[in-house]
C-alpha cells in the first residue's frame, strides 16, 4: 500500500502526530512501541514486531539452521578455564 506524503508539525516535547492512515497501514495502535532511527537524513518508524523479524531475518541469515541460543547454554555450562 502506498499512502501520499502527509505533514505533520512537531509539538512541544518533541512530539509528533503520525497520521491516522499511516498508523492503520502498520497497524499500530495507542501504547504499541516503535524503533526510530536515523538514516541518511531521514526519520524511520518501525513497528517493534517489525523490527524484531528484520532482526531475526538477519541473524538468520548468519547463523543458518544452527541455534544460537543453545550454543551459548552449552557454553555457559561448562567450566571455567584456570
Amino acid at each position: 500500500m502506498t499512502l501520499s506524503e502527509a505533514t505533520s508539525k512537531i509539538t512541544e516535547g518533541g512530539r509528533i502526530i503520525i497520521p491516522v492512515e499511516y498508523r492503520q497501514a502498520l497497524n499500530l495502535n495507542i501504547g504499541d512501541s516503535v524503533v526510530i532511527t536515523l538514516e541518511a537524513g531521514e526519520i524511520r518508524i518501525l513497528p517493534r514486531k517489525e523490527a524484531n523479524r528484520r532482526a531475526k531475518e538477519i541473524v538468520k541469515h548468519y547463523a543458518g539452521s544452527r541455534s544460537l541460543a543453545e550454543e551459548l547454554i552449552a557454553e555457559r555450562k561448562q567450566p571455567p578455564d584456570e
